[in-house]
């Protein structure tokens, strides 16, 4: 095993790390409909409601736009099947960060730790948070000096509700997750039967004032499809993760896959693309209206609303558990503070309320689309770097056994590497002003990592 001990862990006699000197410690009591409905509720949220123009805009066709969200979704299969042999070796809390942290050293797992902390977490929080502050002002008519106020106290209610024991936010989460699959379910079978679209047959002409490409298309599905692997961040909290892990990971991101692709064609089957370019972000919200009248698409918007909520609580329910290994292993600044579980919950409240407050400050200050723009480049850098990690481990571990072995291997992870180099790619040819700022944020751990080092030696 690569030496990468800590504080935090010490190695057992299969060759893991295990936790060593928590007091208290997380809770291990969330079992597989908790995981499972963490993976759909933190991967379902805005995405597939207010990316259906763009992903139409750029692919130039309905068939296209179908096809970008199959592809987007098997690309991301793939990373999940990936992703599952890792994290069955390794089911600690801190997901990613734990993962390249063991595969390549305390350095690059300490930049992954803070791209998530830094960039990814509280970015990606903002942005969901802000796109529901814009629906809760056009579903009670407010004005827009509204948005950012109630984005704000929405999170700060969801950060209050997690700092309980992790069973009531794991209960919440199912919840809403399964109130989140009434409206794709709505849409799913009002458009299947209701539609007279042609959902493939739209072509370039009909989209009249189509802009980027099939991959850029792609690459908006993508968006949609991410925070999948948030539920790796919740390891140590899991009943037997080794066998749970991979079956949520899996299932999840297939289910998800399935209801998106049947959502778009529903959407695609109802409303006619040249309207749907006009319509923009508001699609879905004139489907519900169109669909089911003023009283039905009210209804239907508030299982939209109900979805984002979900989203938002899987990811403020997951993301303090990388500050909290981070600072349980002294690498990052007040790490004393923010290591700190309440000893009646055994929740990291303190790593919570900074994750809440961060997220706050970024919703005053930037869009909700500059702040998904900053957070896909740099968790995309370091999906590749674990994709890859996939065959040092089994070079570095021939002949052993493991708890999950990823299906059609070698395959399966070298289109998980294609993948996340075509967002890299991508990302870079469309923002790069984006992705420097993002590189910035990220290299400003470097001086942090030798200063807490320093400060250890």
């Amino acid at each position: 095993m690569h030496s990468t001990k800590s504080s935090l862990f010490s190695e057992s006699e299969d060759g893991h790390f295990m936790p060593t000197n928590s007091e208290p410690t997380l809770n291990r009591s969330l079992g597989f409909w908790s995981a499972l409905s963490l993976v759909v509720g933190t991967v379902i949220g805005s995405g597939i409601f207010f990316k259906q123009s763009s992903v139409l805009d750029s692919a130039g066709s309905t068939s296209n736009a179908l096809l970008a969200w199959l592809l987007g979704g098997l690309i991301t299969l793939t990373a999940g099947l990936t992703i599952a042999e890792v994290g069955a070796q390794m089911p600690h809390t801190g997901g990613l960060y734990v993962y390249m942290e063991e595969i390549y050293g305390k350095f690059w797992g300490f930049l992954s730790g803070w791209m998530q902390v830094a960039v990814y977490g509280p970015a990606i929080i903002a942005s969901i948070a802000a796109y529901l502050g814009i629906l809760l002002v056009g579903f009670f008519n407010l004005s827009n000096g509204w948005q950012a106020p109630l984005a704000i106290g929405v999170i700060i209610l969801i950060g209050i509700l997690n700092m309980f024991e992790n069973r009531w936010g794991a209960a919440f989460q199912i919840v809403t997750t399964l109130g989140k699959l009434l409206p794709i379910a709505a849409i799913i079978i009002f458009g299947l039967f209701y539609g007279n679209q042609n959902a493939f047959g739209q072509t370039l002409h009909t989209v009249s004032q189509s802009t980027g490409s099939f991959g850029v298309a792609v690459l908006a599905t993508l968006f949609a499809y991410d925070g999948w692997i948030l539920v790796a961040n919740l390891g140590g909290e899991i009943k037997n993760p080794q066998k749970l892990l991979p079956q949520a990971i899996i299932l999840g991101i297939s289910l998800v896959l399935v209801a998106y692709t049947l959502v778009t064609y529903g959407i695609l089957h109802f409303i006619p693309a040249d309207t749907i370019h006009k319509l923009g972000q508001q699609t879905t919200v004139y489907f519900a209206n169109a669909a089911f009248g003023t009283i039905g698409g009210r209804l239907l918007n508030i299982g939209i609303i109900v979805s984002m909520v979900g989203c938002l609580n899987g990811k403020i329910m997951t993301f303090p558990r990388i500050v909290y290994a981070m600072a349980e292993r002294h690498q990052l600044p007040f790490s004393k503070q923010l290591s700190y579980l309440n000893r009646k919950s055994h929740e990291p409240i303190v790593a919570t309320s900074v994750i809440i407050v961060y997220a706050s400050i970024m919703i005053l200050f930037f869009n909700p689309d500059r702040l998904s723009d900053l957070c896909i480049f740099t968790v995309y850098c370091f999906y590749v770097a674990t994709f890859i990690g996939v065959f040092l481990l089994r070079k570095r571990h021939a002949g052993d056994s493991r708890p999950f072995s990823t299906p059609g291997f070698p395959i399966t992870p070298l289109i998980a590497i294609l993948g996340a180099l075509f967002v890299i790619i991508s990302e870079i040819g469309s923002d790069l002003p984006g992705v420097l700022l993002s590189l910035v944020i990220v290299m400003i751990g470097i001086p942090v990592y030798y200063y807490k080092k320093r400060q250890l030696s």
